[in-house]
């Protein structure tokens, strides 16, 4: 029975006030009889990257111009104002960015988005009341703003009420929510812009995770800062970091991610993963907590691994996407999984598709990926049409399922 989607969507309102590719995807609106339509109806987007927040998803097409899509309460689509929906501020299909801008990638955080046009500057858009956005203030911003400081960036990650990004020259810079410490400056004072990160490290990427953060340095390794309590930091304890910690391995990370209360990266091929395991969000195959980085079961090798809200999805090197943890609403992906089920292991998303890259949400039910041929596909809640599908929100889609042409 769905739940937790309104339940969700109603702590976010209160939050506010205070594989080959499918020869037609079955969004494809069906021209072939109107020889009119067929000149003017929008073809779905060629996708580079698709982020997925609590209820909302932007991405980037290979045209680099920005679209989001799901709610807009905050403003995190950043359309500069209100969608034209007359069901409520929302959209179920993407909807362009405006400014005129032109990016490279976006983030999207809980309720809040970023991104790094293509000359690497930041710009953010939605709910600010936490300095999420970095623009020296606390007001929500209904279309991109500049971060503040005027630096040139290269690698960018909206967290859950926090952002962390990387300079060209690999310094790294955190703003917005610093209660446990998670911006890295030795403080848990929230700065209204970016401060850097501490410990004279120079990065390759950071990602903002819920409370915790964690970045791969020039010499891949990693190291991370802020809330401790599951072991998410990796440096075999429970202590709360201010500053960064190295994680307890001497292994070299080609790739990081951090969930809400997890976090996972690939080393050599092999997927590790560390922090909470309630639902199985390790891939260990058991429920057992581990406060160092720890093997993903299964021999898989892996590209990418995304870490999300007790869950954690990943993409193996050739191409097939992979999902385990809790499994609400059917954001695994394997056709099967909604309600309260979890897989302790990696469990194949259901379709067929080969898979660039999929991205998991932070406090969210919802799942996106972009395959090998630059189409996005999302799966899972949809409470509030942010999977994208323009087939109407409020049931779950339990097995990929392509994103509409733009509005």
């Amino acid at each position: 029975m769905k739940q937790s989607g309104p339940v969700l969507a109603a702590v976010f309102i209160a939050t506010v006030a205070g594989c080959g590719e499918q020869s037609q995807s079955p969004s494809t609106p069906d021209v072939s009889q109107d020889p009119l339509n067929a000149v003017t109806a929008a073809a779905p987007l060629s996708f580079r990257q698709i982020s997925i927040g609590a209820n909302h998803a932007c991405g980037t097409t290979t045209g680099d111009l920005a679209y989001c899509w799901g709610t807009n309460f905050a403003g995190e689509l950043g359309i500069g104002g209100p969608s034209s929906n007359p069901d409520g501020d929302f959209t179920n299909r993407p909807i362009a960015v405006v400014g005129g801008l032109h990016f490279s990638m976006v983030s999207a955080g809980t309720f809040h988005a970023c991104g790094l046009t293509t000359d690497g500057r930041a710009f953010c858009w939605g709910l600010n009341t936490g300095a999420a956005l970095g623009d020296g203030t606390r007001t929500n911003r209904d279309r991109p703003v500049a971060v503040a400081g005027g630096r040139l960036y290269r690698q960018l990650r909206a967290g859950d009420l926090h952002t962390c990004a990387v300079t060209t020259t690999n310094l790294a810079f955190c703003w917005g929510d610093n209660g446990y410490g998670q911006l890295g400056d030795g403080t848990t004072h929230g700065p209204l812009r970016p401060v850097r990160v501490g410990g004279g490290l120079h990065f390759l990427s950071v990602f903002a995770g819920g409370n915790h953060t964690c970045g791969r340095t020039t010499t891949s390794l990693v190291y991370c800062w802020g809330d401790n309590t599951y072991g998410q930091l990796g440096d075999g304890t429970r202590i709360q970091r201010l500053l960064p910690v190295k994680v307890n391995s001497a292994l070299q990370f080609g790739q990081l991610s951090t969930g809400k209360l997890h976090s996972c990266g690939v080393a050599d091929g092999k997927g590790y993963c560390w922090g909470r395991n309630r639902w199985g969000n390790l891939g260990d195959g058991t429920m057992d907590r581990h406060e160092t980085p720890f093997p993903v079961t299964g021999g898989l090798r892996f590209a990418g691994l995304s870490a999300g809200f007790d869950y954690t999805c990943g993409v193996t090197t050739n191409k097939v996407a992979y999902c385990w943890g809790q499994g609400n609403f059917g954001r695994l992906g394997d056709g099967q999984s909604a309600g309260n089920d979890f897989k302790l292991t990696p469990t194949a998303v259901a379709g067929g598709l080969l898979f660039s890259s999929v991205n998991t949400s932070l406090r969210g039910w919802t799942t996106c990926g972009v395959t090998t041929g630059a189409k996005g596909y999302c799966w899972g809640d949809n409470f509030i049409g942010q999977v994208g599908d323009g087939q109407g929100q409020g049931d779950s889609r339990l097995a990929p399922s392509a994103v509409a042409a733009p509005e």
